[in-house]
């Protein structure tokens, strides 16, 4: 197969346009032997004769003609591929894979994918639904590029592995059901609800958050169900068997509960975003972090 020298193809692109090997030399900053010994040499490299001289100049032979059709669709490849990469840097192209929990797709990611479609179009974010704990092994294991979890279950900040950019303090409300007591209060005070009967998971982040919530609170929440996803947990809540906490981020309702804030020093639970440590630099994934940023600030 024949090799293509780009630099060579340029000589014998601007010998076409500038007509003479002088002002070839000129446009390229090049003495005219040194012009003449490229040109030669890519004859050689090419098999087929690229000049031919008439009178005290050369011309382009019918070869010639021929290398440089194909050598114009080279140099227009290479311009997009320079596009692309500038793109690149300016962290408008490329791919990011999110891992994230639940309930952060449709409040967190999903915003932010859809405003970098407007900015960036060509950045390609595939996004990976994972629970807390997972989307850092993910991360670890180079499955995904940034993960979305719960501070509470996000590698410490001292973990030389990874990055940790603080995203949002989400509060969480009270659901009721309609008829409940209380459901007809702007807020309630947390204590008020420990001789309830409570629905949440059995394992996992949210039974530790509602656990450690209430305990704050005064009490220990008697479970009386349990729950790990919002459909469910919802449903038995509008069903009057029990109350759940709901994190605010969750757009999740029901027919027949009512989501009431919580007074006083009322309990959130912390979004954090992790990268590799190191990676937070590159261009496209510094992109996607803002528009995560942007995107909880808007919460």
């Amino acid at each position: 197969m024949t090799e293509w020298d780009i630099k060579k193809l340029q000589i014998l692109r601007t010998l076409s346009e500038r007509g003479t090997v002088t002002a070839t030399a000129q446009a390229l900053l090049m003495t005219p032997s040194a012009v003449s010994q490229q040109l030669a040499n890519l004859a050689k490299q090419v098999g087929v004769p690229l000049l031919e001289a008439q009178g005290r100049r050369v011309r382009l032979t019918d070869a010639a003609h021929l290398v440089l059709r194909h050598a114009d669709a080279v140099f227009a490849q290479l311009e997009r591929a320079d596009a692309e990469l500038a793109g690149y840097v300016r962290g408008e192209a490329g791919e990011v894979r999110i891992g994230a929990f639940s309930t952060a797709v449709p409040a967190l990611v999903v915003p932010a994918v859809r405003q970098l479609r407007e900015d960036a179009p060509a950045l390609d974010v595939r996004v990976r639904e994972a629970e807390a704990a997972e989307a850092y092994e993910l991360l670890s294991t180079g499955e995904v590029d940034l993960a979305l979890s719960l501070a509470a279950h996000a590698p410490t900040a001292r973990d030389p592995k990874f990055t940790r950019v603080p995203l949002l303090a989400d509060p969480l409300d009270v659901a009721l059901p309609e008829d409940h007591r209380l459901a007809g209060r702007k807020s309630v005070r947390l204590a008020d609800l420990s001789g309830e009967a409570w629905i949440f998971g059995g394992s996992g982040p949210w039974s530790q958050i509602t656990t450690a919530a209430c305990e704050a609170a005064g009490f220990v929440p008697e479970q009386a169900h349990s729950a790990a996803g919002w459909t469910a947990i919802l449903a038995m809540v509008s069903a009057g068997m029990g109350v759940a906490l709901v994190p605010r981020m969750a757009a999740s309702t029901a027919d027949g509960v009512v989501r009431v804030s919580i007074g006083g020093d009322q309990p959130r639970r912390h979004v954090v975003a992790a990268v590799r440590k190191g990676a937070e630099s590159g261009p496209a994934l510094a992109r996607v972090l803002d528009a995560l940023k942007e995107a909880a600030h808007r919460e």
